[in-house]
């Protein structure tokens, strides 16, 4: 690994015991992973934006953030990937660009995807002094062997997943995401899913009661589902504020100070049930070694313990796909491993990152690398 040992201060030991060390080494291509190493100035196309970075001494941590969005944990995912040179690099949700951007600089090309058109809007003009170093498409993470296929990509050389909403998508009332400002009952993450008003139109009682117990895991699901529905055929539900508005009035506790507004769990279910993501994220875990190459690896950020296990228990069926019933003397299925799990516990945001962002608290990244493995004969 690519001296990844943390530091009680929160560093990463050689690779990160300051910001110019980070680039230089990471540049230099010190990962045992990347064979001999390479010298800086034999880069066939080296980072734009090295002399910047190393003259300034920036932080990684704030160097790529924007208005638009802040990406988490970019020197872990950096390190994770043990980039070289050259290398085509999927990022599968693009949102703001911060991710494809510390890419970029660190000498990889870039393929991104995002299902949401105003995100592909604002990367394209962040990163387009990269030139042909970075594409993007107008699909969802799930989609990427589609992609690759229709670009004439047999498989990329590693892939980041960055699961979750954007900042961009929170903090524009207008998106619907939001339930601090009233904003369209709308939270879709792109235009190939319908809005949340038309979602609850046709729900009924048992149906929502499900998405809220499932995805935001309420205790409470069938009563805020009534309360819900009931403002919806009396015509009062009309804004996000209106939605937070019942929820929370159902879901405070006089008297009792709460550390999460009760309208937080629910906004999340119905974004998950809306854009169908724990659907899509299944399917980009199960698809990892049809889309990295072998030696490449695949990180995946999520935000809640829903995305996480999805992510944790689809890496382990991936290193263990052997399907023979328990207790033969070997193996007659003819599986054999198709990834190593890299992060025996998920990766979290130092100290330093939460406090600079604290969207960041709840992050967790799970990275696999790709073998040459075997699915079970069929």
């Amino acid at each position: 690994m690519c001296q990844r040992r943390r530091r009680k201060d929160g560093s990463f030991g050689k690779v990160f015991k300051d910001e110019v060390h980070w680039v230089v080494e990471m540049l230099l291509g010190d990962c045992p992973r990347m064979g001999t190493l390479l010298p800086f100035q034999s880069l066939a196309k080296p980072p734009q934006r090295v002399e910047v970075i190393v003259a300034n001494s920036q932080d990684p941590l704030t160097t790529y953030a924007s208005s638009y969005h802040t990406p988490i944990m970019v020197g872990e995912v950096l390190e994770y990937l043990c980039l070289s040179p050259g290398a085509l690099i999927l990022d599968g949700t693009l949102g703001g660009g911060g991710h494809s951007e510390a890419l970029l600089d660190a000498g990889v090309d870039v393929l991104a995807l995002d299902r949401d058109p105003e995100a592909h809007d604002a990367a394209r003009a962040r990163l387009a002094r990269f030139g042909d170093r970075f594409r993007s498409v107008l699909a969802n993470y799930s989609e990427a062997p589609r992609v690759l296929e229709e670009l004439g990509i047999e498989r990329v050389d590693g892939m980041l997943i960055d699961a979750g909403v954007s900042s961009h998508q929170l903090d524009d009332s207008s998106r619907g995401f939001s339930f601090r400002e009233g904003g369209p009952l709308d939270m879709r993450m792109g235009p190939d899913s319908e809005t949340l008003e038309e979602l609850l139109a046709r729900l009924t009682h048992g149906e929502l009661a499900r998405i809220l117990n499932r995805y935001g895991e309420l205790k409470n699901a069938g009563r805020l589902a009534g309360v819900i529905l009931d403002a919806r055929d009396e015509g009062r539900l009309t804004d996000t504020a209106t939605l937070a508005k019942i929820v929370h009035d159902v879901g405070s506790k006089p008297g009792r100070k709460q550390s999460i507004n009760p309208a937080t769990l629910v906004f999340q279910a119905l974004r998950i049930a809306l854009n169908d993501e724990l659907t899509h994220l299944e399917r980009a875990v199960e698809q990892v070694p049809h889309v990295v190459k072998v030696g490449g690896f695949a990180a995946f950020i999520s935000f809640h313990s829903l995305e996480d296990r999805i992510v944790k228990q689809g890496f382990r069926d991936l290193a263990d796909p052997c399907v023979c019933p328990p207790g033969l003397p070997m193996c007659g299925c003819g599986a054999r491993p198709l990834v190593e799990i890299m992060t025996r516990k998920p990766q979290r945001p130092t100290d330093r990152e939460v406090e600079l962002n604290p969207r960041s608290r709840s992050a967790l990244l799970r990275v696999a690398k790709i073998l040459d493995g075997h699915a079970p004969d069929q």
